[in-house]
């Protein structure tokens, strides 16, 4: 008679968590995509929109995208795309859907494992709708986040099912799983250590050696990750020399950053996307306080865990699993990152529901009840309201610096996003705020002189270009947008130095072997174009663009066939090129095929009626294979 009631609760629980996340997350699907890492991992990313073919999947498990090494997201993004284009809405469902998808399992793991439904369905519901979860499930960029945890949390119920039934079947299962995990995001890193966790409470297993030696395998993987992630993101430019941060810095960054979660999992106010790193101004009275505070915590949770193990469980798993992300080795320019604690909290989680079936009377359970009800009404009004800041990126960029200080990555950011909106006065103003805060900022001159050239004043951008040089003398962008401008303005033989220093500097800079490229393109120094792209394909072998130069170079030299299979990789990515599909209608023409050369013309016509060129050489095609 009692297992019914207890099924019947269940089911209840997971329509109540799945309504309460469509309750909160329901306007995403007419939210945009913020120019804040969207457009790396989709907008402007030909990899993922050419679809589902051997290039891009190749190209997932081959390069590193924004300093990460993760193909399975990557694939995942591309299916979006197949499915939704740009559509930003359904980029977003998908989030939500792995949202809804991971709290239901979170839910059934801890039931499964504990058989308390009341405190497990608290953990899935805190989980569903914390505010600081709302970054990692509105923002498309961190499909990462959602994604890993998906398979993370696979992987432990794979491995309670190994527990409670010894077979191989199911230590494989957890294994495949959690590697599928680390190839969506590197924090799986912490999964071994949270399965010991798990064996102390609550699957109460007895401590051995074996507990140990079966992990291995997960550790192992951990290990190559960990060195995988860290020449990734050190290609990638998003690993913080150590000279930046020094050890003491990240140390006590780590310590207030650890509290600070902890503060804000408990009243979650003036949430951004982005908390600028204090480097060296942290005061001590700070870092000591928050040192004392945790240092307490943690003496109260090792004198509780004699009598209640979840103490020790939830609270490890909060600090083990944050240990990737606290900024010890630092990852890019943040201090904290809400999206860092979508695993974390869970830990929190668990101490405050099985902490509260323990220590409240049950003839206290009404008001028990009623207070969780106020929490997690709270922090689903909460949560809503921080959703409204991302439906876009001006509301995103605005609220950041509303709730920030000194934001100067969010003040180039916005900048950058005013210039492509072709509001350049507000870009400048911007850029100019910026500078205030950080006048030496090659960066910040770099990217004002990219804006200045889009409104006009070139020779302003060329001085700010200068300047980024005077304070970073190694910076390859900068050359390279000087040797941009002179070949803009037809000054080629000039703008070659510019991009040879950059590529001297850093000899993997795609961007400038393409305007090399171009350069010799249009001095017809063909041979000299064939040799800078064949060195760029080496780091980018699907670069369309170095594929395209590549390919008329080839034609210039007569290389016919071996030009048309160049640009025929380029229009597998980029079907609606129509200058490709010229040239190589042009050079169908010289091998005779007249009637596949009207086709490729007819192409490029239909993709724009207005270019001239196309129809002319569409039209003389046609009188041709009429004459012959």
């Amino acid at each position: 008679m009692n297992k019914q009631p207890h099924k019947y609760h269940f089911i209840l629980i997971c329509v109540f968590l799945i309504a309460a996340i469509v309750a909160v997350y329901w306007p995403v699907y007419k939210y945009d995509f913020v120019k804040y890492d969207d457009d790396v991992y989709v907008t402007d990313n030909i990899h993922i929109q050419s679809g589902f073919n051997w290039q891009s999947i190749r190209w997932a498990f081959t390069a590193s995208c924004a300093g990460n090494w993760h193909p399975v997201t990557m694939l995942s993004h591309t299916l979006d795309y197949q499915l939704f284009k740009d559509w930003a809405g359904g980029h977003h469902i998908t989030n939500i859907l792995f949202h809804i998808v991971n709290t239901l399992i979170l839910f059934y793991v801890l039931t499964l494992m504990t058989a308390s439904i009341w405190p497990s369905a608290f953990v899935a519901a805190a989980f569903a709708l914390h505010p600081l979860h709302i970054e990692s499930v509105a923002w498309v960029a961190e499909r990462k986040d959602v994604l890993s945890t998906f398979f993370w949390l696979l992987t432990m119920l794979a491995y309670v099912r190994y527990v409670k039934n010894p077979k191989l079947k199911w230590y494989l299962a957890a294994f495949v799983l959690f590697v599928l995990g680390l190839m969506s995001k590197p924090m799986l890193v912490t999964v071994p250590f949270v399965l010991l966790l798990l064996d102390y409470w609550p699957l109460e297993r007895k401590i051995s050696w074996r507990l140990l030696i079966e992990k291995v395998p997960f550790f192992i993987c951990s290990f190559v990750s960990c060195v995988v992630t860290f020449l990734a993101q050190q290609k990638g430019g998003a690993v913080v020399a150590f000279e930046s941060f020094g050890l003491a810095t990240r140390i006590n960054n780590a310590v207030v950053s650890c509290l600070a979660y902890i503060t804000k999992m408990i009243w979650p106010s003036r949430l951004a996307v982005l908390y600028p790193h204090p480097g060296d101004n942290l005061s001590t009275t700070k870092v000591v306080i928050s040192g004392i505070i945790l240092l307490l915590i943690s003496i109260y949770v090792v004198y509780q865990t004699r009598r209640h193990k979840f103490f020790a469980v939830g609270w490890f798993w909060f600090l083990g699993t944050l240990v990737p992300v606290i900024g010890l080795v630092q990852v890019g320019i943040q201090a904290m990152a809400d999206r860092y604690s979508y695993i974390p909290l869970i830990g929190l989680f668990i101490i405050i529901a099985f902490g509260a079936k323990e220590f409240i009377p049950k003839r206290r359970y009404k008001i028990l009840a009623v207070l969780t009800a106020v929490i997690l009404i709270g922090w689903g009004i909460t949560a809503g309201r921080q959703l409204r800041y991302w439906k876009d990126s001006i509301s995103l960029f605005e609220h950041t610096l509303a709730v920030t200080e000194n934001n100067y990555h969010i003040y180039s950011n916005y900048a950058t996003y005013l210039t492509g909106l072709g509001r350049f006065n507000e870009a400048i103003e911007q850029f100019d705020k910026l500078l205030a805060v950080r006048p030496a900022s090659a960066e910040a001159h770099n990217n004002l002189g990219s804006a200045l050239i889009k409104a006009g004043k070139v020779d302003l951008a060329v001085e700010h270009f200068r300047l980024a040089i005077k304070y970073k003398p190694g910076f390859p962008q900068a050359y390279c947008n000087i040797g941009f401008v002179l070949l803009e303005q037809g000054k080629l033989e000039e703008s070659v130095p510019y991009f040879k220093q950059a590529l001297k500097i850093k000899p993997d800079y795609i961007g400038a072997y393409t305007d090399l490229a171009r350069a010799f393109m249009e001095l017809k120094k063909f041979d000299e174009t064939i040799e800078t792209c064949g060195k760029a394909l080496k780091f980018d072998p699907d670069n369309v663009f170095v594929r395209g130069y590549l390919g008329m170079a080839l034609a210039g030299v007569g290389k016919t066939d071996e030009a048309i299979k160049e640009i025929s990789f380029v229009l597998n990515i980029r079907p609606n090129d129509v200058e490709m599909h010229r040239n190589l209608g042009i050079l169908l023409e010289r091998k005779g095929q007249n009637t596949e050369a009207i086709e490729e013309y007819r192409k490029a016509v239909q993709i724009d009626p207005n270019d001239i060129n196309s129809q002319q050489l569409l039209e003389s095609a046609v009188k041709k294979l009429k004459t012959s």
